[in-house]
């Protein structure tokens, strides 16, 4: 067997108010250096919350300037590796969405600095992950960057961001359902390596979804967590795979395809939500139960409920496969026909 090195997240921390401790979680390192950390986040949650994390970091001894990041393109990413150089920072904090941790991360990979993710939504599962979707860089994928050192999780704040990125987070890990079902296929027709602990990790988080769904759908904060940690699950299972194969498969080329096509597209864990009912229809598996625990949730299931043009949706099957040609997946390496990815849009009410 070839080498297969996994590199973990060292702390991961989840509760109340825990961003007003966070000196308690810090790495010693980082508080021995006196040294300034740069916070990556967006313009609405600096507002909200940028006073609160810039009291705890100066209680940890640390300076603060905070990169305002609009995307998550390439170019966003390399001005904040600018930034982070001219303060000479010791750290990189991703505080906000997707976006923030994503740009965050890739900085902290670049210049090899410790990286601490706090997630301000439960919207996606790269909260934990080492993994980077950073537009920009010719194709729409997921680049490998550096897992946390810390994660602080703070569900008085994750629990106050709107509801549609709470769900939409569940709504990526139920693609976990068809992702799992790609990886084995590819092992098995292209040899690829396959890892069954991770794999059933990430299976997991899916169906620990579908179980609380109940608890999900009522919006109280134990739901939330239950999302959350779901989450978690996910970017660890990424984590001991050494790759994205666990928790992105077919239903996630359908979403990046989305990203390609549209100018402005619905929610990334609405989009492979969507994908995923239709993934599980390829992959025979109860396709109609996803799509219900989907509506039980209040997670989109079909075109007009994303707010996407119904023929964008048949494209974007059609090229799907050609995203990543690299990673096989149920689609195969011609893909769907027009006639054939419409007939699998109609049969699953994606499209009316």
């Amino acid at each position: 067997m070839s080498t297969h090195v996994i590199t973990l997240t060292k702390k991961i921390v989840i509760g109340e108010k825990v961003l007003e401790s966070l000196k308690e979680h810090m790495p010693r390192s980082l508080l021995r250096s006196s040294g300034k950390v740069l916070v990556v986040t967006g313009p609405n949650v600096w507002r909200s919350y940028g006073d609160k994390l810039m009291s705890s970091l100066h209680k940890c001894g640390l300076e603060v300037e905070e990169f305002l990041a609009e995307n998550s393109h390439i170019d966003t990413a390399k001005q904040a590796i600018d930034a982070a150089e001219r303060i000479k920072a010791t750290a990189i904090v991703g505080f906000g969405g997707g976006k923030s941790i994503d740009v965050a991360k890739y900085t902290a990979s670049s210049l090899q600095k410790p990286f601490i993710s706090i997630p301000t939504a439960p919207s996606h599962d790269g909260i934990a992950s080492p993994f980077a979707s950073i537009k920009g860089l010719g194709k729409s994928v997921s680049i490998r960057a550096v897992e946390p050192t810390l994660l602080i999780a703070d569900m008085e704040i994750i629990s106050s961001s709107p509801r549609r990125l709470i769900i939409a987070g569940a709504g990526d890990t139920i693609a976990k359902f068809t992702a799992v079902l790609d990886w084995r296929l590819a092992h098995y027709l292209k040899n690829e390596y396959y890892g069954e602990y991770a794999a059933s990790l990430a299976l997991l988080s899916a169906k620990h979804i579908v179980k609380y769904k109940d608890v999900i759908a009522k919006g109280t904060m134990e739901g939330i967590r239950i999302i959350l940690e779901a989450l978690v699950s996910s970017s660890v299972a990424m984590e001991i795979a050494g790759s994205t194969r666990p928790a992105s498969g077919s239903e996630h080329l359908f979403s990046h395809a989305l990203d390609m096509l549209l100018e402005k597209p619905a929610l990334h864990g609405e989009q492979t939500a969507v994908g995923t009912i239709m993934m599980a229809k390829l992959h025979r598996l109860n396709w109609k139960k996803i799509r219900q625990v989907l509506v039980d949730i209040g997670a989109p299931v079909n075109a007009k409920q994303l707010g996407i043009p119904e023929e964008k949706i048949i494209e974007a099957l059609t090229i799907a496969h050609r995203i990543r040609p690299e990673r096989y997946t149920i689609l195969g390496e011609t893909g769907l026909t027009w006639e054939a990815a419409e007939k699998l849009a109609r049969e699953t009410m994606v499209i009316s």
